[in-house]
């Protein structure tokens, strides 16, 4: 598909569906929604509108289908796969309007929101209620809910608690041509037909655009505790990430983090919370939670114990609130800080968590033979290792000859150790080439013929996971 004129007519129903003042056309203001934090890719929006009801947004949508205009939706833009990237101009649909929490349901666990509220401010409202919405990605403070059903994010509480799919109930969805539906009902068993809520969710914006949500919530856990502990071997770390677990304890959270993120990170906090020493490869970040403190306490003494087998070093208790949220702030940066540092290309892997050693070696091997920097971090609780790449010379992965054979590598290594090339930012459109790695002709048929039932012109975020 190639880039859309839209005609002037198309800008006046523009006009009379949203209102002009939520439309923006001057080239100044496009250049915000021109990216999200996926490497350094820009693709100018010919327009973005502002809708605020579903009804507006079908409107858009059949406008859209009829001329057969390209529609890419967007949250935050915090995306990074470049899954809200206009590359095909068109038009951009900003959720940022669709900003209400509808419903907080104290007597079902549940609640109903619009797309455009910030995942931290969602998490926040329910535990005022003494209830608790797990699913926290890194960039909980600003993304919106809408763009985490869209990717089925996770974040360092998926370990323990799954990840956004694991809470939708029910999504009221605009469908490309227009019509609006709900994709089941409010309750939490259902054995009533195709799973279309399911579908919806880490569909990425292809199938429709995500206009209410229902989710469910649990009880709020009364206490947690958190402990850093360094390791001399980036390998023992990995290795005792797998011995956590078959030792009978389930973390809130399990994080991995090597020692060339942390010196990166640690040189943009004045005081940070993590000591760092000439013989130390990595940190695991360990969290367990729940209502019993003295239960918790036991259980970190074991862990603490079992992790004396692999070579770590002094292990150090955040106290109170304060050292805890240093600790999950230093690691929440992380991302942010390598990128600054030119670290611009991550990949989302993820592996059986036995198979977290093999990876790192692996991908230490493949940078010394390649010739590239590479660090590591992420969820090694549930195996979901991210990547990030520092190539001289070389800013993006997307339409880059040699590092999309570089990536192929990559990818392949961890196909063969029985993972897959995205845990949590979805494939999008830089992850689009690496999808025959692991993903055979006839399972892409069919998600092929799925997207056709739903966007028969292929115009709602076209060119993003397939051609």
């Amino acid at each position: 598909m190639t880039k859309t004129f839209i005609p002037l007519h198309v800008y006046e129903q523009f006009k009379f569906i949203v209102g002009e003042a939520y439309i923006i056309t001057d080239e100044s203001l496009l250049q915000d929604y021109g990216s999200d934090e996926t490497e350094k890719l820009f693709f100018l929006p010919q327009v973005v509108l502002r809708p605020r009801t579903a009804f507006e947004i079908s409107k858009i949508m059949q406008v859209c289908n009829l001329e057969k205009i390209p529609v890419t939706p967007r949250g935050a833009g915090t995306g990074l796969s470049g899954g809200a990237l206009p590359h095909l101009g068109g038009v951009l649909i900003s959720t940022d309007r669709l900003n209400t929490i509808l419903k907080i349901d104290e007597d079902n666990l549940q609640v109903i929101t619009e797309p455009g509220v910030i995942t931290e401010v969602l998490q926040n409202a329910v535990k005022e209620k003494g209830l608790f919405y797990p699913p926290d990605p890194s960039s909980k403070g600003s993304c919106f809910i809408g763009g985490n059903i869209a990717e089925n994010s996770g974040g360092p509480k998926a370990v323990k608690y799954g990840v956004v799919r694991d809470y939708v109930l029910n999504l009221e969805v605009v469908l490309p041509t227009g019509e609006i539906i709900w994709t089941g009902s409010n309750v939490l068993k259902t054995s009533t037909g195709y799973n279309l809520t399911q579908l919806m969710v880490g569909s990425e914006g292809t199938l429709g655009i995500v206009t209410k949500i229902v989710l469910k919530l649990i009880p709020f856990p009364k206490h947690d505790l958190l402990m850093l502990v360094p390791f001399r071997s980036l390998e023992k770390a990995s290795e005792a990430v797998s011995a956590i677990f078959k030792a009978g304890f389930t973390p809130s959270a399990l994080e991995l983090v090597e020692i060339d993120a942390l010196q990166i990170v640690s040189k943009y906090f004045s005081s940070s919370p993590v000591k760092l020493t000439s013989d130390t490869e990595a940190h695991l970040i360990i969290e367990v939670d729940g209502n019993h403190l003295e239960t918790l306490l036991s259980e970190m003494e074991s862990i603490g114990e079992l992790l004396l087998q692999f070579d770590c070093g002094e292990i150090y208790f955040a106290d109170d609130a304060q050292q805890k949220n240093a600790l999950w702030s230093m690691r929440r940066k992380v991302a942010e800080y390598v990128k600054l540092e030119g670290y611009t290309i991550e990949e989302d892997t993820v592996v059986p968590r036995a198979s977290l050693p093999a990876l790192i070696r692996g991908l230490k091997k493949l940078g010394a033979r390649l010739d590239f920097k590479v660090v590591c971090y992420g969820h090694a609780g549930d195996g979901n290792l991210h990547v990030r790449i520092n190539k001289e010379g070389v800013p993006n992965s997307h339409d880059h000859p040699e590092m999309t054979a570089i990536l192929r590598e990559l990818f392949q290594l961890v196909n063969e150790l029985g993972g897959t090339i995205s845990g949590e930012h979805g494939i999008g459109l830089i992850q689009k080439p690496y999808l025959d790695i692991v993903i055979d002709k006839t399972r892409m048929h069919l998600m092929k013929e799925i997207k056709k039932v739903f966007d028969p012109n292929n115009i709602l975020n076209a060119g993003k996971i397939f051609d």
